[in-house]
């Protein structure tokens, strides 16, 4: 006789149950944020966002328990991927700067950031949401900085070293706004030499 083959059902209940948990919490924060870059906050409900996981209603209700707690999760999920990404990119710390300051620019101008947006703009509306974004982008926002400063080699101690950096990525969610409407890519690789320039002139 032949090696039994485990039945498809037997395969998954193998599986740790907290691993099954885990792996459906991430597809939920996954298609939670796609479904807020495609449409918006009036258009992302928990139904929208469950169907398109793969999972039900109640599966979803019983990882976030109301519609803000999805949708705050999910971009601060995928704002640390993104993060963890981009120091993959340079491991090796600081590099050269404009290939630094290309891949930051990136982080303003894909699906995380439209959804990002979104996510505001419903929070300057909604008071239940406004204080867990505004948390949320504050924690966001020192993360990037953070990021910034130690791929940049940036010495914070110099005078205006802070403000620099901080101009930069200001500069960077302007250039992420431009492309929402336009292709605006040609553009912003012009910018994104010139401030490679100015940066490598002012952080030394």
């Amino acid at each position: 006789m032949g090696a039994v083959t485990p039945t498809a059902v037997e395969r998954v209940e193998r599986v740790p149950k907290q691993d099954r948990s885990r792996a459906t919490r991430q597809r939920l924060l996954e298609a939670a944020v796609a479904c807020l870059a495609e449409h918006g906050w009036a258009g992302s409900t928990v139904s929208v966002v469950a169907e398109r996981a793969g999972v039900s209603r109640g599966a979803a209700q019983h990882h976030f328990r109301t519609r803000e707690d999805l949708f705050t999760a999910a971009v601060e999920y995928v704002a640390e991927e993104r993060s963890t990404a981009l120091r993959a990119l340079f491991p090796d710390g600081p590099a050269d700067r404009r290939a630094v300051v290309s891949a930051l620019v990136d982080l303003f101008t894909g699906p995380l950031f439209r959804a990002a947006l979104h996510l505001w703009v419903a929070a300057s509306n909604e008071d239940q949401l406004r204080p867990r974004v505004t948390e949320l982008e504050a924690r966001v926002g020192r993360e990037t900085h953070r990021i910034a400063v130690e791929l940049l080699g940036a010495d914070e101690s110099r005078p205006g070293a802070r403000e620099t950096v901080q101009g930069f990525l200001d500069l960077a969610r302007g250039l992420g706004l431009a492309n929402l409407l336009t292709d605006d890519r040609a553009r912003r690789e012009r910018v994104v030499a010139q401030w490679a320039t100015l940066l490598e002139s002012a952080l030394g």
